[in-house]
């Protein structure tokens, strides 16, 4: 995907991004994390603002610095950087909030087109996973780089 996105400063082991929001609000520091959390290869993703204090994610702000569209491309290309370093892991998103992972699955939905070549998709609901379809709802999501 060719999109606008921040300078992203990866961690050891490609497990964690920083990269800076430039917007009305100023510079806000974004902290993206990927954390095994099962011997399957699923890594959670959690992503937010970087505390200034403890450098944890803070993933209930709401920072409105007007750069969303950017902020998502930027962590899509994290997700395609992890991927690359870690060909079979599988990625689990889910919201911090509800209205957070509305913002997930429109987000996925945008560019579905874009990632449907490179990523198997998947949304849950209830208890059961299922390939993803837009317009439905889903409670989390799971995605995998295809192999070539």
């Amino acid at each position: 995907m060719n999109l606008n996105k921040y300078q992203l400063k990866a961690g050891q082991e490609l497990l964690s991004y920083e990269f800076i929001s430039e917007g009305p609000k100023g510079l806000i520091r974004k902290r993206i994390q990927f954390t095994l959390v099962n011997r399957n290869q699923v890594y959670n993703l959690a992503f937010g603002d970087k505390d200034p204090v403890s450098g944890e994610i803070d993933d209930l702000v709401v920072s409105n610095n007007s750069d969303s569209e950017k902020v998502l491309a930027t962590v899509v290309g994290a997700v395609y950087a992890f991927c690359d370093r870690h060909p079979k892991a599988w990625i689990y998103a889910s919201g911090s909030t509800s209205a957070r992972t509305r913002l997930y699955k429109m987000g996925i939905t945008k560019y579905y087109e874009e990632i449907k070549d490179d990523f198997d998709i998947f949304g849950q609901v209830g208890e059961d996973w299922e390939t993803f379809e837009k317009g439905k709802d889903y409670i989390a999501f799971l995605a995998q780089q295809k192999t070539t």
